[in-house]
């Protein structure tokens, strides 16, 4: 599976990764992972005695962009384990088993019995949201709780990638300077500089819309849940939405109320909502998961 449109492109977003890296300004550990259906990056920081708390990112991005706003804080409390998603554009490497037949459970299983991690915490944004929801209903004894930024629950039926075009589209096809700045716009609430004015994060998101194949992610697939399974839910899941967020707009916040899941919505606050009010987010997740 070829996840990135070239060379240049693939050279361009490690660089600027490996850049965003740096500025979590924390020590960590960067390992690669065996798995059946290719290598797992993941990057460690925090005390390993401290608890576990596993981070999925969203489609389109990595986990260096993800979570340069909540790494530092997070190592404080937690052993984080950021996990770039098999497929997406950042060190995680796919084989020729990463097909129509890829699993999600069996990656993530063999992902954490490499790390040696029984119980856990998880915390994802956007399609992370969707692989933290999606394991805990497969493996409920192993997760004590989660949360989803950005993310609602799959109940609609409604087309995932439908709406991603209607959000994404014209921009995200003619990735000029003018485009992204657009488009982060409409992504964002009222605290887009927080992308906007890092130079970095300019830079790493144009190679990534311009450089990096999306059909890569085809393979991990959303299923819609049944009632039961948001029953399960309900009892150990926390989702956090912005108001401007236009995936809630566009159904996700309807379908969280009419489940009546435990979600907090903030007001101003678009898709990278853990990036936007970052310290917020991350007293959250602290008093959550302590």
């Amino acid at each position: 599976m070829k996840v990135y449109k070239s060379e240049n492109a693939k050279k361009n977003i490690l660089r600027t990764y490996d850049m965003l890296l740096e500025m979590w300004n924390v020590q960590k550990t960067e390992i690669d992972i065996p798995t059946t259906y290719g290598t797992t990056h993941v990057i460690m920081c925090g005390d390993e005695n401290k608890p576990p708390l596993v981070l999925f990112h969203g489609v389109g991005d990595n986990s260096a962009l993800m979570w340069l706003y909540n790494a530092k804080e997070l190592s404080h409390h937690f052993r984080v384990f950021a996990i770039d998603t098999i497929g997406g554009p950042g060190k995680s490497c796919p084989n020729e088993k990463y097909n129509k037949d890829f699993d999600d459970i069996k990656w993530i299983d063999e992902v954490l019995m490499a790390l040696t991690i029984d119980k856990i915490n998880i915390a994802g944004t956007s399609n992370g949201a969707y692989l933290s929801q999606y394991y805990t209903l497969h493996r409920n004894e192993k997760v004590n709780k989660i949360v989803c930024m950005a993310g609602s629950i799959p109940i609609s039926g409604s087309s995932p990638i439908k709406t991603m075009m209607k959000i994404f589209l014209p921009e995200a096809l003619f990735p000029t300077k003018r485009n992204i700045d657009k488009l982060i716009q409409k992504m964002s609430g009222v605290n887009s500089a927080v992308f906007t004015d890092v130079p970095v994060i300019m830079e790493h998101y144009r190679w990534l819309l311009k450089g990096f194949n999306n059909m890569a992610m085809r393979h991990h697939k959303i299923i819609n849940f049944t009632d039961e399974q948001v029953t399960a839910l309900r009892d150990k899941a926390l989702y956090l939405a912005g108001e401007a967020d236009p995936f809630m707009v566009l159904g996700g916040k309807a379908d969280l109320v009419q489940c009546k899941m435990n979600v907090q919505f903030f007001q101003d606050v678009g898709h990278g909502i853990n990036h936007e009010i970052s310290d917020e987010i991350n007293s959250i997740l602290i008093e959550y998961f302590k």
